[in-house]
């Protein structure tokens, strides 16, 4: 809070490769807003559990490694325990390993209060896939990003040519069809668009049109 006037949050969820983090930078970088990249935070507990070998269904123990977490945010880098891991929780292997991890509730749970501590002056781009429902159910924005299936796959497949990774479309097709399932199905926290959310479908627009889109649903909120 600041004076009487509530910060201002701006929720950006949607399924992988929807293009929503892209997105809620952009905005984020336009308002001279924070960010919240909520996806990083449970990379970094899968990054954690995969170096100590922590199985992924050991939630409690899950949950212990998120509460204990040593992380940093400083200038795009991102340390775990002091080791910059900056690349390594963009892995597909941190990727997959943070979306079976997700779905435990206590995991959630323990990251709950670290995320809603990223609100603070003069404002908040949150980028996830509860952030509108459950972290931040209040925000005064609320932006559910989404693609066809197939510009998901084609998007996520260039990014991974662009980095020197060997994968296939059809590969990618199947393995964003699990992880929607897994996402939508879980009890804590699915994936959906808030009931006040506005649907962006970023399948045939432009980076700068989507963001476009979001500056204008929070100049609106602000007038």
């Amino acid at each position: 809070m600041t004076g009487l006037a509530p910060v201002p949050v701006i929720a950006v969820d949607g399924p992988a490769a929807s293009g929503k983090g892209t997105v809620a930078a952009g905005v984020a970088r336009a308002l001279g807003f924070h960010l919240l990249d909520s996806g990083s935070l449970y990379r970094l507990v899968a990054l954690k559990a995969l170096r100590e070998g922590v199985a992924l269904d050991a939630a409690d123990a899950l949950a212990d490694l998120a509460a204990g977490l040593d992380v940093r945010f400083a200038d795009g880098t991102v340390t775990l325990d002091g080791d910059d891991v900056t690349a390594a929780i963009r892995t597909e292997e941190a990727g997959v390993a943070a979306s079976r991890l997700a779905i435990h509730p206590a995991v959630r749970a323990a990251l709950l209060e670290r995320q809603r501590a990223f609100r603070r002056p003069p404002g908040l781009v949150a980028d996830g896939r509860d952030m509108g429902t459950v972290v931040f159910p209040g925000a005064p924005v609320k932006v559910f990003v989404t693609a066809s299936l197939e510009e998901r796959a084609r998007r996520r497949h260039k990014q991974l040519i662009e980095k020197g990774i060997s994968v296939t479309l059809e590969s990618l097709l199947r393995e964003l069809q699990e992880r929607d399932a897994r996402d939508a199905a879980r009890s804590a926290a699915p994936l959906k668009a808030a009931a006040d959310a506005v649907i962006l479908d970023t399948t045939d627009l432009t980076i700068d049109d989507a963001i476009a889109f979001v500056l204008e649903r929070h100049r609106a909120a602000t007038r």
